[in-house]
C-alpha cells in the first residue's frame, strides 16, 4: 500500500488500542514507534506488569518508549527524531501539546463514544449505564482539552439489550480498527472535519470509581439492570449483603428483572433452592452471576450450595 503518510508513532496502552495497533501493521503501515505507559506493580503480589501494547510490542520488534513524563526533553527529541508524519492515540493518556503539535499531518484520536457525547475516561460503560440504544467510534485531531477536537469520521453500532460492557467493548474495537484505516486514507486525499458543539446537554464519562460503581437498590428496574450491565465485567458493580452478624461486598454481575407487586421492603432478600431476588419498588432484581471477596465468580445455585441466608438477610 502506498501512503502519503508514510512515518507514524502510535501511542496506547490497554487491550482495545492493541486490535488497531495490529491492524495498523497488518495493513503494512510503517510504524517507526509505540508509546506506552511504563511499567507498574499490579495485584496482590505487585508483580511487575507490561500493558497489552508492550507485549504486542515486544514481540513484533517495534520501537518502544514509555517515557514516565511526557514533558522530557529527552523523549521529545526522540519523538523528533523519528521524523513523524501522523501520531495516533488510542486509549492513552492526555498529551501536552508540545507532544501532538509534533507530526506534519497531527496527532488524532480515536474515542469509543459517538462524540461530542460521551467524552471521558469511560465512554463504553456509560453508554450502556445510561440505556443509550446506540453508539460508536470517532476519529478527531487532538486540542488542548479532552476529547474536544475537529472530528474526522465517524462509526456508529446498535447496543443490544444483551449487551454489556465486555461484549460492547469488543464490538467498538473492531469497528475502531476499520474507521482508523479509513481515517488516515481520508486524511491522505481532501477531507472536511467537523468542529464538536458543547452545551449543557452533552452527556459525559467520567472515571469509574467505588462511588459510582455501587448500585442504588431504590432506582428503577431499567436503572438497576443497565448499571450492572454497564459494569460488567469491569470493575462490575457492587453491593453490600447483610447477612446475621456478617456484612460482606459482593460485586454483582448479571441479573435478570421479574416485574410483581410485593409488599417486601426495598432490599430484601428472597430465596430458594434455585434463586436470590433482591426486592425493589417494581418486583425482583433475580441474582444470576455474582463474586464474593476472594473467590471466583458463580451462579447462584452453585452458590446455593452451600450458603444459608438469615431470615432477615438484606442487601443495601
Amino acid at each position: 500500500m502506498t501512503n502519503k503518510i508514510n512515518r507514524i508513532v502510535f501511542m496506547g496502552s490497554p487491550e482495545f488500542s492493541v486490535h488497531i495497533l495490529e491492524g495498523l501493521i497488518k495493513n503494512k503501515f510503517n510504524i517507526v514507534g509505540v508509546v506506552t505507559c511504563p511499567d507498574r506493580p499490579a495485584g496482590r503480589g505487585q508483580k511487575i506488569m507490561h500493558s497489552p501494547i508492550k507485549k504486542y510490542s515486544l514481540k513484533n520488534k517495534l520501537n518502544l518508549l514509555q517515557p514516565n513524563n511526557l514533558k522530557d526533553p529527552k523523549f521529545i527529541k526522540k519523538l523528533k527524531d523519528l521524523n513523524i508524519d501522523l501520531q495516533l492515540v488510542v486509549a492513552f493518556r492526555m498529551l501536552p501539546k508540545v507532544v501532538w503539535k509534533i507530526p506534519s499531518r497531527g496527532t488524532i484520536n480515536l474515542h469509543a463514544s459517538l462524540l461530542p457525547n460521551y467524552r471521558g475516561a469511560a465512554p463504553i460503560n456509560w453508554a450502556i449505564i445510561n440505556g443509550e440504544n446506540e453508539t460508536g467510534v470517532t476519529t478527531f485531531f487532538i486540542d488542548e482539552k479532552i476529547d474536544t477536537g475537529e472530528i474526522i469520521m465517524q462509526s456508529k453500532i446498535k447496543i443490544l439489550p444483551h449487551d454489556n460492557a465486555g461484549t460492547l467493548h469488543d464490538k467498538l474495537m473492531g469497528i475502531g480498527k476499520e474507521l482508523v484505516l479509513k481515517t488516515i486514507i481520508k486524511i491522505n486525499q481532501s477531507f472536511v472535519t467537523i468542529p464538536q458543539t458543547n452545551n449543557i446537554n452533552l452527556k459525559i464519562a467520567p472515571k469509574l470509581c467505588k462511588d459510582n460503581c455501587k448500585i442504588d437498590w431504590n432506582k428503577n428496574a431499567e436503572q438497576i439492570v443497565n448499571q450492572i450491565r454497564g459494569l460488567n465485567p469491569y470493575p462490575g458493580a457492587w453491593t453490600i449483603l447483610l447477612n446475621g452478624e456478617n456484612k460482606i461486598e459482593i460485586k454483582v454481575l448479571k441479573v435478570k428483572f421479574e416485574k410483581q407487586a410485593h409488599s417486601y421492603q426495598i432490599g430484601n432478600i428472597i430465596s430458594n433452592k434455585s434463586s436470590i431476588k433482591i426486592c425493589i419498588p417494581e418486583g425482583y432484581i433475580n441474582l444470576i452471576e455474582f463474586k464474593f471477596p476472594g473467590k471466583k465468580q458463580m451462579d447462584v445455585k452453585s452458590f446455593l450450595n452451600g450458603y444459608n441466608f438469615d431470615i432477615n438477610a438484606k442487601i443495601i
